[in-house]
């Protein structure tokens, strides 16, 4: 299509969307409003005690055929008053209002363990007769989350149970606080800084001897690590990065680990690993390690061949033998950079002026509405910061306003530091009640690498799971699939942005951006799986050491970490402390962080039914249905059974291991 073309098309669509947004209401409650931190704990005490009330009713209620649409009721209502606070506690600006949306969520786990060992309605949902298998799947569900809070535990196990589910919560939030609001600053001269794109420091504070202060959230230390000529720059932000958290943190997490292996112990499970994944895909320990070794064993030659092609590059760089090169942790993304660059032409910042981030913000969205059949309009709201921009999510056949998606694409101070979706409400076709959720990412206001486009269409795979969800219950909706099925559909989206058509939707959103060559596509399709090795064996550190650190032994935090990545071809750097800011695994991925591999197996197999066209509608749709609009109403491999019309396989995720 000719640009002439697209540019009419594209204030068509603008049109007609400035049109729906004067017309559409974000569905759902709106997001709260706070004026201070007050106001938030007098919402959150009122909250609780709706909650309350709710509660005895349920306690009176007989189990009838209403009584699960009774207990789905409750936690809608939760959802509604304790959803938001989540997002608060890591996304406000104001550092007080912040902190009491953390006292709050204490509040809410305090709610969540008493009601877990609440015996009068566990006794009515175990008298509940499933009408289908939706009631059963939603039984089954609730039935696990009360025996897993200790309901049918004896008394003093029981007592014990909510004691260290309590403790639990709060190590969890401290934790991640220390994260959030580490606020180390890294000096650097310019001559330090050479390679680093001036846009990244020269507007930064500057120190008492005039050195740029250079922060670790990601636009700011990824171009370091990446890009900066003088290896001591490098090793100064990589153990800054690997610091975050610091030593209160270890400590912190060495309690979280004993804490629940107590935990697991008073079920009469061997390990926090095996409490866990008894509700998983992988079903068990023994399991999980066999995935493992498989991977290790299809990645071992791979990532040796990957290290000696980068020390190879490092030492023509230096002029100094290959032998007696070494390559350090710090080595490893500027080498791969710059190999890149020289073998294949690719260079990652070479895209940012053709991704500026909200043209990519909207591109990704384009991407989904063709695939899957909705609409995204910009509503105006009222939100928590002046970035955040609140998207009515519309079904294009219907023209109804199903979903709500929040979007706070930048960095700042005292805000989460990654990527994430928190789905904070979810969907239920019996209440006809539209699910929201929030989009936090630390995009780069000068624009997006290819690397950076591919996280943001990431994260959207999980705002769909969310915003796209037709469960009966809002308890079995959306994303509140098993863990270790739960990344599959955002990993599946990943490979979009290596598609030249795809990426040609670009000029529909943004007329006036200059396209991305074609060319710069293909020699990055190329490059993409260069050192793929290295990448993949790091995400099977993670998955093995969260593993061995709920397993049966216990183990020190740091100890296991320096012995663990001690044993792999890089090594371990003395003095850096990367456990102090492993989050996943003190939340949702606690003994689950091999499900990023485990779903990337499904998700590639996911992938191949979209193999002759990325944007094929007919294709989406019947993903939307039998997939991401299920919920947990089903198991995750009828799920994708019901998709792609035959059970799963391994082979696409082990060809690519290969590629």
């Amino acid at each position: 299509m000719r640009l002439s073309t697209l540019v009419a098309v594209a204030a068509v669509l603008a049109t007609a969307n400035s049109v729906l947004a004067a017309d559409l209401a974000l569905p759902g409650p709106v997001f709260p409003s706070f004026a201070d931190a007050k106001a938030l704990t007098d919402a959150c005490n009122s909250g609780r005690a709706g909650a309350a009330l709710r509660v005895k009713a349920l306690e009176r209620h007989a189990p009838d055929d209403a009584w699960l649409a009774a207990a789905d009721d409750l936690n809608a209502y939760q959802e509604d008053v304790a959803g938001p606070m989540s997002i608060l506690e890591n996304a406000h600006p104001d550092a007080a209002i912040r902190d009491a949306a953390q006292a709050c969520n204490l509040r809410w786990a305090d709610f969540n363990s008493t009601y877990g060992q609440n015996e009068a309605i566990y006794g009515a949902l175990i008298a509940v007769k499933p009408r289908d298998r939706v009631d059963a799947a939603m039984v089954a569900f609730l039935v696990e989350g009360f025996e897993d809070a200790g309901v049918a535990l004896p008394m003093d196990k029981r007592e014990r149970a909510k004691q260290l589910n309590d403790r639990l919560s709060f190590l969890v939030q401290a934790f991640s606080k220390r994260v959030r609001d580490d606020a180390t600053n890294v000096p650097f001269t310019a001559a330090e800084l050479e390679g680093v794109p001036t846009a990244v420091w020269k507007d930064k504070p500057r120190d008492a001897e005039g050195r740029a202060l250079l922060g670790l959230d990601y636009p700011t230390s990824i171009p370091v690590l990446n890009l900066a000529v003088m290896p001591a720059s490098r090793e100064r932000m990589y153990r800054a990065v690997l610091n975050e958290g610091g030593e209160d943190n270890l400590k912190t997490l060495g309690e979280i680990a004993t804490l629940r292996r107590e935990y697991a112990a008073l079920f009469g499970q061997p390990s926090y690993a095996a409490f866990n994944l008894r509700r998983r895909m992988a079903a068990d320990p023994a399991t999980t390690q066999r995935f493992l070794d498989d991977v290790r064993s299809a990645l071992t030659t791979r990532e040796k061949r990957d290290i000696a092609e980068l020390t190879e590059a490092k030492a023509r760089d230096l002029g100094t033998p290959v032998a007696a090169t070494r390559l350090e942790r710090w080595d490893v993304t500027y080498y791969t950079e710059r190999v890149r660059r020289q073998r294949y032409a690719v260079d990652q910042e070479a895209f940012r002026p053709y991704f500026p981030p909200e043209e990519s913000m909207r591109f990704v969205m384009r991407v989904l509405e063709r695939l899957l059949g909705i609409r995204y309009t910009q509503v105006p709201a009222t939100l928590w910061h002046p970035d955040v921009r609140a998207y009515a999510v519309s079904d294009v056949a219907s023209g109804k306003a199903i979903a709500t998606l929040y979007v706070d694409l930048y960095p700042r101070e005292g805000k989460f530091k990654h990527a994430a979706v928190w789905p904070f409400r979810n969907a239920a076709t019996r209440l006809d009640r539209a699910p929201q959720a929030a989009l936090l990412v630390n995009m780069d206001r000068q624009g997006l690498s290819l690397g950076e486009l591919e996280t943001l269409l990431h994260e959207m795979g999980h705002s769909v799971h969310s915003n796209l969800s037709q469960s009966r219950y809002n308890v079995i909706a959306g994303t509140n699939v098993q863990g270790d099925f739960g990344e599959a559909p955002s990993q599946m989206l990943e490979d979009w942005v290596y598609d030249k058509r795809v990426l040609k939707l670009f000029a529909e959103v943004c007329p006036s951006c200059k396209p991305v060559p074609d060319e710069m596509i293909d020699k990055a399709r190329v490059a993409r799986d260069f050192t793929k090795g290295i990448l993949k064996s790091r995400q099977h550190l993670f998955a093995s050491y969260d593993l061995a650190l709920y397993g049966e032994k216990p183990q020190q935090p740091m100890a296991l970490w320096a012995r663990m990545e001690g044993a792999t071809p890089l090594g371990y750097v003395p003095g850096t402390m990367f456990p102090a800011a492993f989050e996943h695994i003190t939340q949702d991925y606690a003994a689950g962080y091999y499900g990023y591999l485990w779903s990337e197996v499904i998700a590639l197999d996911l992938r191949t039914a979209f193999a002759a066209d990325r944007l094929d509608p007919v294709v989406g749709a019947r993903y939307r249905q039998t997939v991401l609009s299920q919920g947990r109403q089903a198991p995750p491999r009828e799920l994708v059974k019901n998709f792609l019309g035959r059970e799963t396989n391994s082979k696409a995720f082990f060809d690519d291991l290969a590629r």
